[in-house]
This record gives structure tokens, sequence and C-alpha cells, in this order.
């Protein structure tokens, strides 16, 4: 196959980012409700879910080493594959045990997803044309992933309001929908992602799993090595404690205000779908954000911003604006996303860029299970908005880490990975954005929200199956 253009990548990429996506706006409405109508408890589904979160905290920078060694196109594949499988498990589990096992393979899925799609667009990018800005398509892969979740979430409501099809109950349909999907979206894959590097071989898979742990411990080596990295991979920590605030807390705080848990469910729906299109929005943004300030003080902003939104959230008296801070919560979320993954993609070389991002994801999962434990224990014994203002405070508090990047911006030789054949990060020789710092600007994707599982903000927010 001949050279992809620039705009032929971008194409791609985003086309798969979409599908990437529909399934989890499909299973995100009726996954409790479905695990509750085959017989587990609301205590067992809490049990259960923390599955994926164990397994991509043991899995997430293996699988990033392995997918720097092997090739995108190969750990996606399988991700993929793996995701399929979980779907078509999930169509049919009944008991505990098909359930836990239904979320520790949706942890492996997420594991190898995390970090090859976004990388492969930028290395592919920047093979077309070294002078390539990669920018404008990460943001919009943010915007891509809230649109395509918002229309899998209707269409989900639409497949439950349909009714039961034969002997397969109303909540079951929208998985096998989103099953079949995954399979499309498989081919797909197939058919579109090429590496941009040197064709690997079989022969090849024996020397790149002995190579990922290699991989790995560079990865580690450069937040040693950059302030940098150290500070940008830190925000994940502040970052994930302060998500478990909208995305665990609001349900309770609606309730609070509205003093009918019934009626706060019946917001939320509507509510939830208008979140995912507002962070659509939050992310086409991001250019605009890109020339006004530059990469790390919009980021620094957008984290004090964020803050005082969730502050709405926990002091507001009201639901009207319970919800407005809500929805202005997920405009932040959304364009904060690709800013603070190209930051990191301005921060290091090819080989270990998804190792990187691996890290970059890793760092959320403990800072949301601090958060889920402290902040819910607050809540209890203080009250809903008092655990909220905490959290507030733990999101502002972050603003100041991107500082070395913008630092960064005005040096003219960046610290090099250990053994990299280049004198600076990739990226770092061509000129930058109109209104950028050099070595700080960019964006990228978080992780869809709705599921109790572990943070990660190298996708639109958290997936569930």
């Amino acid at each position: 196959m001949s050279a992809l253009t620039v705009r032929q990548v971008r194409f791609r990429y985003l086309t798969l980012y979409g599908l990437r996506w529909l399934p989890t706006g499909l299973t995100i409405p009726v996954m409790i409700l479905l695990m509750q109508e085959r017989g587990l408890s609301l205590s067992q589904i809490g049990i259960v879910s923390t599955a994926q979160g164990l397994v991509v905290l043991a899995l997430e920078l293996p699988t990033g080493g392995l997918a720097d060694a092997l090739g995108s196109r190969v750990v996606l594949v399988t991700a993929w594959a793996v995701s399929l499988l979980s779907l078509g498990l999930f169509a049919v589990a009944d008991s505990f045990a098909l359930f836990f096992l239904v979320w520790a393979l949706q942890g492996v899925y997420r594991a190898l997803d995390s970090g090859p799609l976004d990388s492969w667009y930028v290395e592919s990018t920047l093979a077309a044309d070294r002078g390539a800005d990669y920018e404008p398509g990460l943001g919009f892969a943010g915007t891509v992933a809230g649109v395509t979740i918002a229309a899998g979430a209707l269409l989900s409501g639409g497949l439950v309001a349909l009714g039961p099809v034969g002997p397969v109950s109303a909540l079951t349909v929208p998985v096998l929908v989103a099953a079949a999907l995954q399979a499309v979206a498989l081919v797909v894959l197939l058919s579109l992602l090429v590496d941009p590097g040197p064709a690997r071989g079989p022969g090849t898979l024996r020397a790149s799993v002995a190579a990922a742990p290699r991989m790995v411990g560079q990865a580690v080596g450069l937040l040693r090595r950059s302030r940098v990295l150290l500070a940008l991979v830190s925000v994940e920590l502040f970052w994930g404690f302060g998500m478990v605030t909208f995305e665990s807390l609001l349900p309770v705080r609606l309730a609070e205000v509205v003093g009918d848990p019934e009626r706060a469910a019946a917001l939320l729906g509507p509510a939830n779908s208008a979140a995912w299109l507002v962070s659509a929005a939050g992310a086409a943004a991001t250019p605009l954000l890109l020339r006004w300030l530059g990469a790390a003080p919009a980021a620094a902003l957008l984290r004090i911003v964020q803050g005082g939104t969730v502050l709405g959230m926990g002091l507001l008296a009201g639901p009207v604006g319970v919800l407005v801070a809500y929805l202005a919560c997920y405009a932040v979320h959304g364009a904060s996303n690709p800013l603070h993954l190209g930051l990191l993609h301005r921060q290091v070389d090819g080989p270990y860029r998804t190792s990187v991002l691996s890290l970059n994801s890793m760092m959320g999962q403990p800072g949301f299970a601090l958060g889920a434990v402290l902040l819910t224990a607050l809540a209890d014994r203080s009250g809903v908005g008092t655990a909220m203002v905490l959290g507030a405070v733990a999101l502002a508090v972050a603003a100041p880490l991107y500082l070395p990047a913008w630092w960064a911006g005005r040096r003219t030789t960046p610290i090099p990975p250990a053994g990299a054949d280049r004198a600076a990060p990739a990226g770092a020789d061509r000129a930058a954005p109109a209104g950028n710092d050099p070595a700080a600007s960019g964006p990228g994707g978080v992780q869809p929200a709705g599921a109790a599982t572990g943070a990660a903000s190298a996708e639109p927010h958290r997936a569930a199956p």
C-alpha cells in the first residue's frame, strides 16, 4: 500500500475512534440494570466491577511496552477481539463468576487499548509529514467520542423501549447490538490501520515480548530524567481523585437537592446524554484554546475552572444549578483531555510513546480509588456537598503541575530519553502552531463515564463492557 497522506491518516483515526466508543455508548445505560435482572445484588455488582480496575492496574504498563515493541496494529486487533469476547459473554452471563470474568476481560481490553490508536495516529501523521500538526485531529477525536457515545446511549434507550425480541430481554438487546458493532469495528480496523514503521513478521513476536519489559523500564526512566513528564503524569493523581465527584457523587447530590431519588434518576438520563455532547463541544474548542493561550496555560486554567464547576455542584441549592454546573464540568473535561494528552506526546520520543501513555493512564487508578474511599466516607460523615468541595480543591491544586511543561517550551534542547537516537522529543524539532509553546501544545482523548471502574484520562472517561 502506498504511503498515507496526513488527511487520510486523520480520517482513518477518527473513523476508528468513533467505532471504538459506539459499543460503549450502547452498554452504559443498561449494564447495571442487566446485571440486576440476572440476579446480582448491588454489592455483588460493585465487587465484579473491581475486576476491570485490578486487571488494568496490573497490565497497563506491560501492554504499553508490548505496543511499543510489537506495533499498534497487532495490539489493537488483540484488544478489540477481547472486547468482542467480553461483550458476547456479557450478553449470556447469569452468575457472579461469569460477570466477574466479563469485567476481567474488559480490563484486559482496556489495558491493551490504552494508547496504541493515539500513538498510531501521531506516528503516522509525522511519517506522512514531519512538520504536520496532529493536535487538531486529537481534539476532533474527543468530539467524535462524545458524539458517538451520546448516539449509542440514545440508540440503547430506543432499543430497550421497543421491548424484548423473542426470548431476548429488552435489556439484552443493546448488548447484542454492541457486540455486532464491535465485530464490524474489528473488520474495519484490520482494513484501515497500517503501521507506519517497518513490517514485522510473526518471527518478531518472541523478541517483541522480550523487549516489552525493557521498553517499560526505559519509559519509567523518562520520568526520572524529565520533570516535565513527572509533573504531567502526577496531574492524573489529582484528576482521578477529583473525578469521583462528578462520576460517583453527582447522582447522590442531585437526589439530595431534588428530594426524590426516582425524579433525580429521571433527570440524570437526558443529563448524561447532554453531558457527552457538551464534552464533545469542549474537545472541539481545543484548537481555539491552543491559539489563544497555548496548551500548558490552557490546561492549567481548565483545571481551576473544572474545580469551580465541581464547587458549584456541591454548593448550589437547586437542581437547575447543579445540572448546569454538571454540564459545565463535562465541557471543561472534554477540552482538558486533549490538551493533557498532547502535552505528553510533545515530551516523549516515538519508541516509548505508548508506554508513557500507559504510565499516565495508570496513575489515575490509585487517585480514583483513594477518592472513592475518602470522598464517600466524608460524604457519609459531613454531607455530599462537603465531599464535593474537597474534590474541587483537588482538581484545582493540580494546575501548577503544568508549569514545567510551559517552562519547557522556552528551552531549545529538551532532555532526550535514554538510548534515543534523536536529541529531542517527537515534534520538538518543528515549529509550534501560532500562539503555542513549542514543547507544550497539543490534545488527545479520556474515558467514558458511567461505570464504576478505575480512572484514566487518555480517553473520554470510564469505559463499560
